[in-house]
């Protein structure tokens, strides 16, 4: 299993991980009791239940590079560019934005 935490403006929200069943993401309790800023996306409004998805959720897939970008990545770090779960992890720890995602050490 793939897991990562969500921040949305260096604040805890939420956890992302990947299992044998597809992606998940859950927001954070202790967020959803003072979600100072609010769901980290539109998409991804706030609730308790997990979102599940078969295919990589897409507000997290749209955080990961695209073109130039994301070929340069995969060729120095040896990622596989089909391997979304372990590109949102690798490449989106310092997104242009409010949210990031850090991979669980």
């Amino acid at each position: 299993m793939k897991k990562g935490f969500v921040n949305k403006k260096e604040i805890p929200a939420g956890i992302i991980w990947e299992n044998e069943e597809g992606f998940h993401f859950q927001y954070d309790k202790s967020y959803l009791a003072n979600p100072k800023y609010g769901a980290v996306s539109r998409t991804l409004p706030l609730r308790e239940k997990e979102y599940n998805s078969e295919h990589m959720i897409p507000f997290f897939d749209g955080l990961i590079p695209e073109g130039w970008l994301l070929e340069i990545a995969v060729d120095n770090w040896k990622l596989n560019p089909r391997d979304r779960m372990s590109l949102l992890l690798a490449l989106c720890q310092d997104n242009i934005g409010d949210v990031s995602i850090r991979k669980e050490k």
